[in-house]
């Protein structure tokens, strides 16, 4: 009697227990240590260095570049606080270098096209020797500025796809470092990462200085209509007591 009560709990306990399929239950949910190192690395993004930079979501802008002492890494306005995304700040970066830059050619411009005459004959302010370009010449530089801006795009900026705009407008590509538009006639970009790092740190701020000397030239040229060197011999007179308007 006892022996068959016991045959039948044991029966019923069965009838609830999972069906096997040939394997033991142990191999179905365990799996060896080489399975499971396998799949940690499929899932794990790969982050490849770009010109020995290595973005870092722990550090301001990403780790970037382009933060000296006294100031350190300085963002009163908030542009690379922690939140943003990796595009975004590499996006703020490349309009950062690329506008320095060009507050660093103007700058010279501002200097040595007021200082020398240019190929037209065009002299005075240099707010206002734009438009005193002959039209054919005006139109060369525009078609040149434009064509630049074109190999820029094509080179950093991923294709913009109507069809999924909110991922491509605006985005640049993953293997593009901001500013390195592989331009270097005179062999000037260091090999190793911190020579890089160094390199970069430096036309940074010259460009960021640059940008308020540009800025400062146009802003004073508006005011006065005078160029920067009649402006330097008007104060000159000025401070040593000597009447300018005579």
């Amino acid at each position: 009697m006892k022996l068959a009560v016991l045959s039948s709990i044991v029966g019923a306990a069965c009838a609830f227990a999972p069906s096997s399929s040939g394997k033991t239950g142990s191999s179905v949910l365990r799996s060896s240590p080489q399975e499971t190192e396998e799949e940690t690395e499929t899932t794990m993004p790969v982050v490849v260095a770009i010109n020995g930079w290595t973005p870092d979501d722990t550090k301001p802008c990403y780790g970037l570049p382009g933060s000296v002492a006294p100031t350190g890494y300085f963002d009163p306005i908030g542009f690379c606080q922690p939140g943003n995304t990796l595009n975004d700040v590499k996006r703020y970066r490349e309009a950062e270098v690329q506008h320095g830059r060009v507050a660093m050619l103007a700058s010279v411009g501002y200097l040595s096209g007021e200082l020398i005459s240019g190929p037209f004959n065009i002299n005075g302010p240099a707010n206002d020797q734009l438009q005193k370009m002959p039209a054919p010449a005006f139109a060369l530089l525009t078609v040149a500025i434009a064509a630049a801006e074109l190999k820029r795009a094509n080179i950093g900026w991923v294709e913009p796809d109507l069809g999924q705009w909110t991922k491509t407008l605006f985005t640049l590509r993953e293997n593009y470092y901001p500013g390195d538009l592989g331009f270097d006639p005179l062999g000037l970009k260091p090999k190793d990462a911190k020579g890089f790092a160094n390199m970069q740190t430096k036309e940074l701020q010259n460009g960021r200085l640059a940008m308020l000397g540009a800025a400062g030239m146009c802003a004073q040229e508006l005011v006065n209509h005078k160029t920067i060197f009649e402006t330097i011999d008007f104060y000159q007179k000025v401070y040593s007591g000597v009447d300018p308007y005579l």
